[in-house]
């Protein structure tokens, strides 16, 4: 009887408590919507940044799609649309401006300036959180002083049942544990081509900057006549083509590089690179590994197995620099293609 009258005096308290704690650590409270339009915010003045770069306006147009992407994303949740007047009208502005950008339909101020309302709606999204978490706060803190002292003297009894809450808490945090190690493999994933298992684009990216200030070697690889091997010999024979170069790639250059697929036929990878001399032997080297595997090709324009062309360069780890060290093995690339396919190219263009 006495475990029983407890019982009834936690659930006639918690019809004090529940609600606070609800508006205080629920996702329609302040918390968790407080994150999603700080991100969001951020997202977009990381594309407004993308926008005032020196970078080409190609490459600004799409860097800052991917990021005003990722905006609309965190920013369409259900809570603001129906709390937010704003909500609605920023989210048809940011889809209108990733039509026209992705039609190079729009300036780069033109663009920079449309963003500045999705912003400033975001900005008045957090500081509504805020004040909504601290009246939370206030109302919770005044009831709790209220029923302090009911609360005080059920204290004893209580912590005997905390021991079955804390197992339950212990539980719940295992589970989200597991959620978050998916969450974590999920990311992993999405920075992996699917086909070849190796990085992609983002994640060419992703680790330049995290070894800035480091010299580093980028070396651009493009598969000569893919399209005319696809067409010979059928798509699903081209993709066991790409995981083929991909373990000849990385065997070449053994463990001391990260590779990507930048998409299609192309593939990038990233090494120390002390000198150019360096590099270029790693260039040859790739050359020279293709052809000792002389994979066939039937519908080679000069009768050859597989080739590739190669264009690489030196460069100091940054994200201007990165951006003027692709731009420059990628001209490496195309001279490459232009002198006849199958060889290889360095270049200080970069430096």
């Amino acid at each position: 009887m006495s475990f029983l009258g407890l019982m009834v005096l936690i659930v006639y308290e918690s019809r004090w408590v529940y609600p606070e704690i609800q508006a205080y650590f629920s996702q329609t409270g302040s918390l968790t919507g407080q994150q999603l339009a700080t991100r969001s915010r951020v997202y977009l003045q990381n594309a407004q940044t993308e926008l005032l770069t020196e970078q080409p306006e190609v490459e600004a147009f799409d860097a800052s799609i991917a990021q005003i992407e990722i905006a609309y994303g965190l920013f369409d949740v259900h809570v603001y649309r129906r709390q937010y007047e704003c909500t609605e009208p920023s989210l048809r502005d940011l889809n209108q401006l990733m039509e026209r950008l992705e039609q190079r339909g729009i300036g780069r101020i033109d663009a920079l300036s449309e963003l500045f309302a999705p912003i400033q709606c975001l900005t008045h999204i957090e500081m509504s959180q805020l004040d909504r978490r601290g009246q939370a706060i206030n109302d919770f803190s005044e009831s709790t002083r209220q029923h302090n002292q009911v609360l005080t003297y059920s204290s004893l009894l209580i912590f005997v049942l905390g021991l079955a809450f804390w197992w339950l808490h212990e539980r719940q945090l295992r589970r989200t544990d597991h959620a978050t190690q998916q969450t974590f493999e999920w990311m992993q994933r999405a920075m992996r081509d699917p086909l070849t298992g190796i990085g992609n684009r983002s994640a060419l990216h992703q680790d330049v900057m995290a070894n800035q200030h480091h010299s580093l070697g980028l070396i651009l690889i493009d598969i000569d006549f893919f399209k005319q091997y696809n067409d010979a010999v059928g798509h699903p024979q081209g993709d066991a083509l790409l995981r083929q170069l991909a373990e000849l790639i990385a065997h070449t250059l053994k463990d001391e590089a990260m590779l990507y697929r930048l998409g299609g036929d192309e593939f990038a990878a990233l090494i120390d690179c002390p000198d150019s001399n360096t590099l270029g032997s790693y260039c040859r080297e790739l050359i020279q590994g293709l052809h000792g595997a002389n994979f066939p090709h039937p519908a080679h324009p000069d009768k050859k197995g597989v080739t590739l062309s190669v264009g690489g360069t030196c460069f100091i780890a940054g994200e201007k620099a990165f951006s003027l060290a692709y731009e420059a093995a990628d001209k490496a690339l195309y001279q490459v293609k232009t002198a006849g396919r199958d060889g290889w190219q360095v270049t200080e263009d970069a430096k």
